[in-house]
């Protein structure tokens, strides 16, 4: 009986020593391979080992970077985000230049990009990018201002889409118009004064030496009478330079209120229907109107381009058409820019080629 159990251990022995060397044949191999595939995968691919791999057809494309600025966050309330905005860019007397933007106007290429360029090529401009704010009226234009300027807040509206393209006096426009009016009362009742400028302006001057040191509240025009305390100048909200005080804080409440009395207006025309009231007139709000040979625009401007401070794709229906425009407007200063100073005078606008008030 002893002898198959010796011939059995004997076997085991056996089957173990070749198991043991089928191991070792194998991590000897893997020793081998491993290095020679790390200097292969280094060969051909020009960052070695730090590759991310492509997301796999089922995992569909990459999210969209967090907001910096999170616009539901619960912890820091509209209000706070909107007071750290305003305070990181403000001027030393708390003055702030503020722009709105939905995803139409924000796109590669759209109005916002024009708008910017401006700032970049203008006399005494690119420093007062510094203190303007981009307030995005939907979440892809906050977006896309986190992507090319500092300072931008984001105002949310519940339940209405300010996302496409707004033509004029359409019901998304009015509720857009009067959105922000609602919110500029908001500004100024945080302490701030504000210079506030459509998108659609380009600026080629500072503006700022050319306001009225004594108007509480200044704004452009689409006519001018040559008078700037003619109540008969036709104002354009696009442009409007505002002291905050008490005064002018009722008096933009006053001209939000104003639009239930006047359903269907937008706030320009709503305005030129309050500005002879007497609770304006009790409140000592002066108004002033802005020249048009330095704040002009499509609908009324000057020849010379040795005063213009901005410029306003205004009396234009159609998005295309003011991208275009405002491009050419671009295309006249550097060109105007580039002319020797005795012949500067001789240099005009090619607009408006595109635009037009007709659908």
């Amino acid at each position: 009986m002893a002898a198959p159990d010796e011939d059995g251990a004997g076997a085991a022995d056996q089957g173990g020593g070749e198991r043991r060397r089928a191991a070792t044949a194998v991590l000897l191999l893997a020793a081998v391979a491993l290095p020679c595939l790390v200097l292969y995968r280094a060969a051909v691919s020009p960052v070695g080992l730090f590759v991310r791999p492509a997301a796999l057809p089922w995992q569909g494309a990459a999210p969209p970077p967090p907001l910096h600025d999170d616009v539901n966050s619960a912890v820091d309330s509209e209000d706070a985000r909107l007071e750290r905005v305003l305070k990181a860019a403000a001027m030393a007397n708390n003055t702030v230049i503020l722009t709105t933007l939905n995803s139409a106007w924000s796109e590669p290429g759209s109005v916002v990009d024009v708008f910017l360029e401006s700032f970049r090529i203008g006399e005494n401009t690119r420093e007062l990018l510094d203190h303007l704010v981009m307030v995005s009226l939907d979440l892809a234009a906050h977006r896309r201002c986190k992507q090319i300027h500092p300072h931008c807040f984001a105002l949310t509206t519940d339940g209405v889409d300010f996302s496409g393209q707004k033509n004029f006096m359409t019901d998304g426009y009015l509720k857009m118009m009067w959105r922000r009016i609602d919110f500029l009362s908001l500004v100024l009742d945080k302490g701030y004064s504000f210079i506030f400028t459509d998108t659609d302006i380009v600026w080629f001057r500072n503006p700022l030496p050319h306001l009225y040191p004594d108007g509480d509240f200044q704004i452009a025009c689409d006519h001018f009478t040559g008078d700037p305390d003619d109540l008969r100048n036709s104002p354009n909200g696009g442009f409007t330079y505002v002291r905050s005080s008490a005064a002018t804080v009722e008096f933009y409440r006053f001209w939000y209120a104003a639009r239930e009395k006047h359903p269907g207006l937008h706030d320009q025309d709503v305005l030129n229907r309050i500005k002879r009231d007497p609770f304006i007139s009790h409140l000592g709000v002066r108004i002033r109107f802005l020249s048009t040979d330095i704040f002009g625009g499509l609908c009324e401007h000057s020849r010379k381009l040795t005063g213009v401070c901005t410029m306003h794709a205004n009396c234009c229906i159609g998005l295309r058409r003011k991208i275009d425009d405002l491009g050419l407007m671009l295309q006249d200063w550097r060109r105007f820019m580039a002319t020797p100073s005795k012949d500067k005078h001789s240099v005009t606008w090619s607009v408006p080629r595109n635009c037009s008030m007709r659908v």
